[in-house]
């Protein structure tokens, strides 16, 4: 096993394999088994494009291929089901390597997936504006977008009919009220907007950033209705106050968690925790997840004082697909400069962490952040086998398995 140099710490999750993806660091990822095989695809976070591994043997990944994409556009979000990949395009945020003088592409690209080791583009998607964030997509003819189209601030809800995939068609769309200031709307507090959707039968459970939980009825997805929302920011950082809502439907909860944003932890307190939704019309917090506290080996008292930034950044999400493991009693959550955080959440009032993976700083800068060169864990990803996948800002993919 190649692994890039210094030691990783961990409690009950064991190191099973490392891959440098070619100097090319992952960020979101999706995953499919087709025929007994495993093949993982990484949108990517400095390069502009996407990778296919096959991890059949998670003890060996093995690399297939790089497929390149638009240039000086971000490439970074990937979904994957039903044998269709839906990759997202959008404008790269300043100050992650962008050429701000130079033409960008947006919107989603639509693929065939038959060939798995040779994706098909299908069709593509603009919504005019900037572009596509992260996208849910769990199979069958719709896709749930967080979009930016001309004439708002901030990402909107988007629903696509992918039926006719070369022409993907708009049905329907939903903003909080301000955010079309192209239509003569007044504005909304800064940070507002759609980061991720995630759907279940006729509700759309939306991060919305600092305007927080909004649970949306989609019977009809060309008219969605508004049932409730639940505000987070203050006192919680509101730059993405909500960046994942993911229901836990057999329990009645939502694990849901804000993003860091600054380094040293320099802003208001991010979160993670559980909110309940037995009563949908007025959902509640109930917990939150304990603060990931340093190994005795490492010299800082706490992971502010680790370099980069510091706090909750992805959920893993199954979002139904029979390759990825689907558990309600468990979450598996990013934490950048803290690595993988893994939580028993049996209880949904005592949270309790009881394993994590800490990788070793990385030793050779392969994008423009974070500042000072720190681990930054990004996106997380756990097939039906147990099998789990790291991503980093500047190290390869990490193949991890709980143990204990």
């Amino acid at each position: 096993m190649n692994l890039p140099p210094g030691e990783h710490l961990s409690k009950n999750v064991e190191l099973v394999a490392y891959h440098d993806l070619e100097g090319r660091p992952g960020f979101k990822m999706g995953l499919a088994e087709v025929g007994g095989r495993w093949f993982l695809y990484l949108g990517l976070l400095w390069h502009r494009g996407w990778a296919i591994v096959d991890v059949t043997d998670p003890t060996t990944p093995r690399y297939l291929r790089w497929i390149s994409g638009p240039a000086n556009t971000w490439t970074i979000q990937v979904q994957v089901a039903a044998g269709t990949m839906v990759t997202a395009l959008e404008k790269i945020d300043h100050g992650w390597g962008e050429r701000p003088d130079e033409p960008f592409e947006e919107g989603l690209i639509v693929w065939d997936l038959s060939d798995p080791e040779q994706p098909t583009p299908l069709g593509r998607f603009v919504t005019g504006g900037n572009g596509t964030h992260r996208n849910f997509y769990a199979g069958g003819p719709l896709v749930h977008l967080a979009s930016l189209p001309d004439g708002f601030q901030g990402h909107i809800y988007q629903v696509v009919d992918l039926s006719n995939p070369a022409r993907p068609v708009e049905v329907g769309r939903w903003w909080l009220p301000g955010q079309w200031v192209g239509g003569g709307e007044e504005g909304v507090a800064e940070g507002t907007g759609l980061h991720a959707p995630y759907v279940v039968g006729d509700r759309a459970y939306l991060a919305y950033g600092a305007a927080g939980l909004v649970i949306l009825e989609i019977s009809d997805p060309a008219r969605p209705l508004l049932v409730a929302r639940l505000p987070l920011a203050p006192p919680f950082n509101p730059v993405i106050a909500a960046h994942t809502a993911m229901p836990l439907p057999a329990r009645q909860l939502l694990a849901m968690n804000s993003e860091a944003i600054e380094e040293d932890c320099d802003e208001p307190l991010g979160f993670a925790g559980l909110v309940d939704i037995r009563n949908e019309d007025r959902p509640r917090l109930i917990s939150m997840f304990p603060i990931p506290e340093p190994p005795r080996q490492k010299p800082y008292r706490n992971f502010c004082h680790h370099g980069g930034r510091f706090g909750p950044h992805n959920l893993h999400q199954g979002q139904g697909n029979p390759a990825l493991l689907q558990r309600d009693d468990v979450v598996f959550l990013t934490y950048f400069n803290a690595g993988l955080r893994i939580y028993d959440i049996s209880d949904p009032r005592l949270p309790r962490e009881v394993a994590y993976f800490l990788p070793p700083d990385p030793v050779r800068r392969r994008g423009v952040l974070p500042r000072s060169l720190a681990a930054q864990s990004e996106d997380v990803l756990v097939d039906s086998r147990g099998y789990i996948y790291l991503t980093d800002k500047n190290h390869g993919l990490y193949v991890l398995r709980q143990t204990g």
